[in-house]
């Protein structure tokens, strides 16, 4: 889904890892967030909530905002279901 987002952009060459931010290193804004949060509410459902996680946020947590961060999120939300 990252991938997707970020061809659109012209990244696709960005190498990405836990620690890469989508704010300083893809450079993508809120809006960008926004639209990869759509992305995983149509392939997870409501199982996956991004939306909510990035709203419990202070700003300065959202611009340090790291893909490992949302892996995690991804990963404990869905375990969080499949026990629930």
């Amino acid at each position: 889904m990252l991938r997707t987002l970020l061809e659109e952009y012209g990244l696709d060459e960005a190498e990405i890892g836990r620690e890469t931010t989508f704010h300083d290193d893809l450079e993508l804004e809120s809006i960008d967030l926004v639209a990869l949060s759509g992305s995983l509410r149509e392939h997870y459902g409501d199982r996956v909530n991004f939306a909510e996680f990035v709203a419990e946020l202070e700003l300065d947590e959202i611009i340090a905002l790291t893909v490992g961060q949302l892996v995690d999120h991804v990963v404990e939300s869905l375990r969080a279901t499949e026990a629930g």
